[in-house]
């Protein structure tokens, strides 16, 4: 069975919160029309750039139930349903299902540093109970299991589990996954995660990658649509490549310090909905943040977006 195959840039949203600190369902409105506005393909909401693993179960539920209200054409919306179980994480998808939730993207659960074949279990699990497209998110920066390609390739069999999020700095592994001729791996949407490993999206792309699934596109949200373009012709190589080394200041300064402390310090100092970072996370200030205030600056993404530059 041919897999619904998503491609180009895959932005992980922040989560925008009011001034006193509950969600800003407004804001999310904002945000879904700017990036259906400027190019991006497909948002994923309450990922590790929404500070998911700050908000309450509550506020996560109805998340889903707001934003998907305000889901735009051709844009499929995905939701981070990772619990800290494997029932609590199908709870979750099925939620996101009932609502309409175009698909959901999950991880092993933090802190409990899973082994590579109880993780495997664990994705054949939700992926078997669930009514919508699966991902799969391989982050050992964050949950301390790292997915071999050969359990990716096992996991891509499954006819649910449609996209792999990948982080990891291994280009070896991105190539395995492409060189594959299992069906599965075949139809398998190859996606860069762009944190923390910045050097691994030009490589993905090369390979045949289908896109990045990235946090850089809240702010430059059509240069990360030209960087996550499939390469089809020397044209789209070209402008990848050429892309992606002018944004580098940007990209020094987003994966400057853990996700989303950077991409959301900077998007409040823009004028878009934000609000502050959820304690623990503080956000930055003074020279810190006017490292990224000057790379908007020399790249006039505040003339190409209508941002609000502090003066």
């Amino acid at each position: 069975m041919k897999k619904p195959r998503l491609e180009g840039s895959f932005v992980a949203l922040i989560t925008p919160f009011n001034h006193d600190g509950s969600v800003d369902y407004a804001g999310f409105s904002t945000w879904i029309d700017f990036h259906h506005e400027h190019g991006t393909s497909a948002l994923l909401i309450m990922g590790s750039t929404g500070e998911v693993s700050l908000l309450s179960w509550e506020e996560r539920r109805r998340i889903i139930h707001e934003t998907v209200k305000y889901k735009k054409p051709g844009m499929p919306l995905y939701f981070g349903c990772t619990g800290n179980n494997t029932e609590t994480t199908i709870d979750l998808v099925h939620h996101a299902a009932h609502e309409g939730a175009d698909g959901a993207i999950i991880t092993v659960p933090a802190y409990i540093c899973a082994p590579v074949e109880d993780a495997v279990r664990f994705y054949l699990d939700v992926a078997d109970a669930a009514e919508i497209p699966i991902g799969i998110y391989n982050n050992p920066t964050r949950v301390k299991t790292d997915l071999t390609a050969a359990a990716i390739i096992r996991l891509a069999e499954h006819p649910n589990i449609v996209i792999l999020k990948e982080s990891t700095s291994r280009v070896t592994q991105i190539a395995e996954l492409a060189a594959s001729k299992a069906a599965g791996a075949a139809n398998l949407s190859l996606m860069c995660c762009d944190s923390p490993n910045l050097g691994l999206v030009i490589p993905v792309m090369a390979l045949g990658g289908q896109g990045t699934a990235n946090m850089t596109g809240n702010i430059a949200p059509r240069e990360l649509a030209t960087i996550s373009t499939p390469w089809t012709s020397f044209a789209d190589a070209q402008a990848c490549r050429e892309t992606y080394l002018r944004l580098l200041p940007l990209f020094f300064f987003t994966y400057s310090v853990v996700n989303p402390v950077a991409v959301k310090s900077l998007a409040r100092a823009l004028g878009m909905p934000a609000g502050d970072l959820r304690a623990p996370y503080r956000a930055l200030e003074g020279p810190a943040l006017e490292v990224g205030l000057r790379a908007v600056r020399e790249l006039g993404l505040a003339g190409s977006y209508g941002y609000q530059l502090p003066s």
